[in-house]
């Protein structure tokens, strides 16, 4: 039976174009187009579709409005359709926050080839949205922020200075909020932390400055260059990999705009195959939810260098796919669930929990 999708955007244009595109799948069927919120409302109703695809920028009621009213009244996977911009950037994390499972470009029709490509892309975010957990938010009194349903251990402070370790993180699809998750987990003086999180080169400096605000380490997207030192979190930039090498001054970052590894450009792999070469026993890999195996060979890699490593359970995943391939090749010391994470892994680095 073929995923039921409802395309939302105010351009006809667009609609239109998303229309042809996803229905170019053959296991996908766009069921109706809304050019507004007040129509997509009656739509929903009336035609029960399996997943949205949403545009930010609407007339009257905008995406950010709808899509909360949505996951609080009935909630359904949602696909962001986003400008890549800063303010499209910003936008889109907060959609994150507020429930959508994933985001992708606005199509350009610039070739054949790169709507095909476009094409193939949106397929895979809508069937991983249809598969997907959503994890509902409620906001708190205090800030209005929203944080999830469940909430992690309160962690005991400790005493200032390193441990050791250096904990390497991959993340796809519905990592957003996983990693808010176990950054806020941390206290300000943490192990230093690398990550990859599958994000396009426009969002990956709004996702670090939005987890600076948040979170207690300092975190920063890495320009390469700059040291792994403890209380700092370096996000990988969305247009190159990100690894570590050896200095004399310890390990510092280094970039790499070689060609994508699993398609991707950062790849998990990439980040834990330095992680197994230059730090061995010191690395603890962390892997959360995404769509793929990106980060599952290397993690077996770092395993097997002395590493400690430790994946997300499926039942707080939104996608079990990077944390399955790793476990099913042997690479998992772990299995843990998202809210214990953080207490988890800074017992492995010899920091204590309340």
């Amino acid at each position: 039976m073929s995923i039921r999708v409802l395309v939302i955007d105010d351009s006809a244009l667009m609609r239109k174009l998303l229309t042809e595109v996803i229905n170019g799948a053959p296991d996908l069927e766009v069921v109706g187009a809304a050019p507004d919120a007040a129509t997509a409302r009656e739509m929903i109703k009336a035609l029960n579709p399996d997943v949205l695809t949403l545009d930010v920028q609407m007339p009257r009621m905008d995406g950010l409005e709808f899509l909360e009213k949505l996951m609080r009244l009935r909630p359904t996977p949602v696909v962001m359709v986003s400008a890549f911009t800063q303010a499209g950037s910003e936008t889109t994390l907060r959609a994150l926050e507020l429930g959508a499972v994933d985001f992708i470009a606005k199509p350009r029709a610039e070739s054949v080839q790169s709507l095909e490509e476009y094409g193939r892309e949106l397929a895979e975010k809508i069937r991983a949205a249809k598969a997907a957990r959503l994890r509902l938010q409620r906001p708190t009194a205090a800030s209005g922020r929203t944080v999830p349903t469940t909430s992690a251990p309160q962690l005991q402070r400790p005493a200032a200075g390193a441990c050791g370790k250096i904990i390497f993180l991959g993340a796809s699809t519905g990592g957003t909020e996983a990693i808010k998750e176990f950054l806020l987990g941390m206290p300000a003086d943490c192990p230093p932390i690398l990550i990859v999180q599958h994000m396009p080169e426009a969002f990956t400096a709004s996702f670090a400055a939005r987890l600076n605000s948040l979170c207690p380490p300092r975190v920063l997207e890495a320009q390469g260059g700059e040291k792994v030192v403890p209380g700092t979190v370096l996000i990988a930039p969305g247009h190159s990999h990100m690894l570590v090498r050896r200095s004399a001054s310890g390990l510092v970052t280094e970039l790499s705009r070689a060609d994508p590894v699993n398609r991707h450009r950062p790849s998990v792999d990439v980040l834990f195959d330095a992680a197994a070469a230059q730090a061995g026993n010191q690395a603890v890999g962390v892997l959360l939810t995404g769509m793929g195996k990106d980060g599952a060979q290397g993690m077996l890699r770092m395993r097997q260098a002395g590493a400690r490593t430790f994946a997300q359970d499926e039942a707080s995943c939104v996608v079990y796919g990077m944390p399955r391939e790793a476990f099913m090749i042997g690479a998992v010391d772990e299995v843990v669930a998202l809210e214990e994470m953080a207490r988890r892994v800074l017992a492995c680095c010899g920091r204590g929990v309340a």
